[in-house]
């Protein structure tokens, strides 16, 4: 083992996990905001790539391919939302109508399983090549956390208005904000599609950054959006208390992730077992508030007066 190797491969590991970071961000609205289970993720991060290649392949520029792919996933999530709301169908069962759907839409949408894009014939926002060797401005670690950045900045204003505010109230007491009037239902299908949107988003950098889009490239996202959430949680919870910083921690969470992967592969562990490491590592971050609460607090005495 070269450690050189690794710390060669940091730098790619730090970009997939920013732009996996801008995904984790719409996990950790329905997951800590909005107290929903949404499973549609897997689908819409295959659906904010499609939309986002085959729209530069048809010679659209690529602000425009991903503005139609954070639309695209606006959409996917509007749907979940309404199964949800207007069909009563439980949260997670709509998630997953919406992400088995998704497949079929997905395969409509690139005419084939997968969908390549050349740096060398297109302009793209970031790539794997734009790691090294190139001026700040251009680089995909730069450009990730910008956009990083620049959503948790528009995040926390719009959590911070009356709307916003009425989406929190829902996560928190669903029968309280009833209570106050606040339509629960309409803030939970907003909840959805803002996440949803973040997603495919997340898709459109990614595809550009791996040079394809596959209708298999949102297999298992969730366990990474719940990966970088509770590692977040874990390392950053007792630094960061204000909302925006919480985001912070969760797009960290997802880079701290995607370090751990890559010192496991380093490591010379079989690729064949990835998906099992990443089940295995969220399942540890889960587990740890647990042990923590339970071996770890000493409960305290009240002393008589």
């Amino acid at each position: 083992m070269n450690i050189v190797n690794l710390i060669n491969a940091l730098p790619g590991a730090c970009a997939q996990g920013l732009i996996w970071g801008i995904m984790a961000i719409g996990v950790y609205i329905t997951y800590r905001i909005l107290d929903v289970a949404d499973l549609s993720v897997d689908g819409t991060m295959c659906t904010g790539g499609a939309v986002c290649i085959v729209m530069m392949q048809s010679g659209h520029g690529v602000a425009l391919s991903m503005v139609v792919a954070t639309l695209a996933g606006l959409l996917a999530g509007m749907v979940t939302g309404l199964f949800h709301t207007c069909m009563g169908i439980p949260a997670i069962l709509a998630g997953i109508l919406t992400q088995i759907g998704l497949y079929s839409v997905n395969l409509k949408i690139m005419g084939k399983s997968n969908q390549a894009i050349s740096v060398d014939k297109y302009d793209l926002l970031v790539s794997l090549r734009y790691i090294k060797n190139v001026a700040f401005y251009r680089n995909t670690i730069f450009i990730a956390a910008l956009f990083i950045i620049v959503i948790i900045a528009l995040l926390y204003w719009f959590f911070g208005t009356e709307l916003g505010s009425g989406i929190r109230a829902t996560g928190c007491n669903e029968t309280m904000a009833n209570a106050q009037g606040i339509n629960t239902n309409s803030n939970k299908v907003l909840g959805l599609m803002i996440s949803n949107g973040l997603v495919a988003l997340a898709s459109a950098l990614l595809s550009q950054y791996q040079g394809f889009a596959d209708i298999n490239m949102g297999r298992g996202a969730i366990v990474i959006g719940l990966a970088a959430v509770i590692i977040g949680e874990a390392v950053f919870g007792k630094i960061f208390k204000n909302f925006a910083l919480q985001l912070l921690a969760v797009a960290l969470g997802s880079v701290l992730y995607y370090i751990v992967i890559q010192i496991v592969l380093w490591l010379g562990i079989d690729a064949d077992l990835l998906k099992l490491l990443q089940a295995l590592v969220v399942a540890v971050f889960l587990a740890i508030p647990y042990w923590k609460g339970k071996y770890f607090n000493t409960p305290r005495v009240k002393k008589e007066v």
